[in-house]
Parts: C-alpha cells; structure tokens; sequence
C-alpha cells in the first residue's frame, strides 16, 4: 500500500497576508492498470502566466485525471510505480512495450524513493533515488523491475515539437495514456 501524500496549499488573507490555505491529503488520486500505478495529482496552472488569487477560485484537479497538462499548462504529480509493473505487458509489433508513449511535452521526472528503468527507443537506464531524467518529448515506457514500489515526482510543462523533428515521428501518437503507465 502506497503511503498517502500530504499537499500544503499557500495562499493570502484579505490584507495580502501570507497564509496557509490547505494541509492534508491529495485531493485526486487512484490507480490505473490493474493497479500497477498510483496517482496523486497535486496541481495543475492552465495557462502561462498564470493568475495567482488570493484564494484559487475552484480546486485545479476537480476533474477527471489527464496525462498532458492544459495548453501552455503544468502538472505536478506524484507516482507510486509497484513492483513487477513490466511483467507479462503486451509488446507493440516493434518488438517495444505497449506502455511505450509520447506526449509533447517537457517532464521533470525525479525518483523520491526506489529505482526504475527509464526505457527508450534504443536503451534504458536504471534511475535510482535523487536521480532526474528530463524527459523531452521522446517515446518513452517506466519499468519498475524491483521488488518495492518506487516513488517518482513528475512536472510536466506543455511543449510543442518543432516542425522539422515533427517530420521525422512517424508514430507520432501524441498524448495517448499507454495502458501501463501515464506518464
């Protein structure tokens, strides 16, 4: 069982005042894929510059979980990555993992505890604990091969491909939610 996360929300009183807002749990969070993974969605801004209000108007998650963040957007969440989330997966007719997907965007994927392989097209890489992979726009899958859960943290800022890179991604399958992993 995953360990729940605690979201502390800053905000202002009536006189500009700094204050805290909210301390308790992520207010959206479950699981997908047969409980391979686990969600915390923790905010999301749904422009750039984004307006700060005293107090936000309208909780940022109150709506159903999405992979990308909005146009010009972020999102920050938390993962929890159970073991064996790569085991008896379906493969793509490439021979590459059906969990394998592109978004366009630039994510800040930072393992908070435990160890993961980042694959990619042509390798992987084992990240472990403190490790950060930016990850920019590339097919990608996460492969949890250990025997604990690992924690990472993503933020994912809205990006565009440029049109010259755009041309050369045949399977360019942009924010589709890989059955594994969304992320």
């Amino acid at each position: 069982m995953s360990q729940a996360v605690r979201r502390i929300v800053t905000g202002h009183d009536a006189t500009g005042k700094s204050i805290f807002l909210e301390d308790g749990p992520s207010p959206q969070f479950g699981s997908a894929s047969n409980a391979r993974v686990t969600y915390y969605e923790l905010w999301n801004t749904m422009g750039s510059p984004t307006l700060i209000h005293a107090v936000e108007p309208a909780e940022p998650n109150d709506r159903p979980l999405q992979l990308p963040p909005p146009s010009q957007g972020t999102i920050i969440r938390i993962i929890d990555v159970h073991p064996g989330n790569y085991r008896n997966m379906a493969v793509r007719p490439d021979g590459r993992p059906t969990s394998m997907h592109r978004t366009s965007t630039i994510d800040y994927a930072v393992v908070l505890d435990g160890e993961i392989h980042a694959v990619l097209d042509d390798s992987e890489r084992l990240m472990q604990t403190g490790d950060v992979l930016i990850q920019r726009g590339t097919d990608h899958a996460w492969e949890n091969r250990s025997d604990r859960t690992c924690r990472m943290l993503f933020v994912l800022v809205d990006a565009e491909f440029a049109p010259a890179l755009a041309q050369l991604l045949p399977d360019l399958h942009l924010n589709v939610a890989p059955p594994s992993l969304q992320s």
